[in-house]
């Protein structure tokens, strides 16, 4: 980091210590021009890209796929099928990758953990079919923060996250309280990030800001920074629970947000567009878009993923396809 990046993010961390510092930041921050984002994201919807980079394309989306259910039907038997497929997505061809992560809400964590990790931590389960090269990176995510809404008292927040740590989840989704941002409550956003930023220990923090519900994109960069500034380790599009969930300009704004922040401050932070993402082209469009707006070192599962449920099954029928030269069908894979 150089000399001007760590004095920006010193000067960048006094900004929580005031609400008035931090009103007047956000505050100042370029305000978006929504024609040119909109513009710019259909813009590179269109491209196309050749067969061979499209099977590294798929490959790399499978890799950052958050393959996850939040249903209230949920079941253990349900999430441990769900966390064997994350580490094997194609039981028939074991040169396909594993996903990014499985994510659960913090009670059905230990299910998962069982299948990730073992009982004891190990690789798997007794008896289990040995995972693919690497898939000890399968990470354990857990929502928490009582998502989706984060209407619950901060202690309440902070003891879901402490739990769903505990029980071996190493990322948590927090979301963000909507109600405290829209009525220009930043430093209440602010410290309760920093809260569960503590609470979630040695986990990744991904801050969920519902951007649906923030109405402007103004808004949408304002809480990307805000979120950033509190030590957000990835910021994430939506809960997937509101009608108006991912969309290529709202991404791209945030995209915008995380490359500006590192370049005045030296860290890289991650996005996570989730919800409406469903087939291999919209992956791949919202590649293109990351490619484009912050280049290379954020094409990584490390630092950009996809919340999905649906999508996994799509890219692994249009890997099929380019592998074999026939379509498996959508029954060939396991429904999530």
């Amino acid at each position: 980091m150089t000399a001007t990046a760590m004095s920006a993010r010193s000067d960048l961390t006094e900004l929580g210590r005031s609400e008035t510092a931090l009103r007047a930041f956000l505050h100042g921050l370029p305000g978006v021009d929504q024609v040119g984002a909109e513009q710019r994201a259909a813009q590179l919807g269109t491209r196309s890209i050749k067969a061979t980079a499209k099977a590294w394309a798929i490959d790399l989306a499978i890799r950052m796929v958050d393959l996850t259910t939040l249903e209230g039907a949920d079941t253990p038997g349900k999430v441990r099928a769900l966390a064997a497929k994350a580490l094997r997505p194609d039981p028939a061809d074991p040169s396909c990758p594993h996903v990014g992560a499985v994510c659960v809400y913090p009670s059905m964590v230990p299910y998962v953990a069982e299948v990730l990790r073992g009982p004891a931590g190990g690789a798997g389960p007794a008896g289990a079919a040995a995972a693919p090269a690497g898939a000890g990176v399968v990470h354990l995510a857990s929502v928490a923060t009582a998502f989706p809404s984060g209407q619950a008292p901060l202690e309440v927040k902070l003891a879901d996250t402490r739990a769903a740590v505990a029980a071996g989840a190493d990322e948590i989704d927090m979301v963000i309280n909507r109600s405290a941002f829209l009525t220009g409550q930043y430093q209440e956003v602010y410290d309760e990030i920093v809260a569960v930023r503590e609470a979630s220990g040695p986990a990744h923090l991904k801050v969920i800001l519902e951007t649906g519900e923030l109405s402007t994109y103004d808004n949408v960069r304002r809480a990307s920074w805000l979120a950033m500034l509190a030590g957000a380790d990835f910021i994430k599009t939506s809960t997937g629970k509101v009608p108006a969930a991912a969309t290529p300009p709202v991404t791209l704004v945030m995209l915008e947000a995380v490359r500006d922040f590192r370049a005045a401050t030296g860290r890289q932070v991650g996005v996570k567009p989730a919800g409406g993402i469903k087939t291999t082209k919209d992956a791949i469009r919202y590649l293109v878009l990351v490619n484009e707006t912050v280049g290379a070192d954020w094409l990584d599962p490390d630092w950009f993923r996809f919340g999905a449920s649906s999508l996994l099954n799509d890219l692994l029928m249009q890997r099929t396809k380019l592998t074999t030269g026939d379509y498996a069908g959508p029954d060939h894979f396991t429904r999530d």
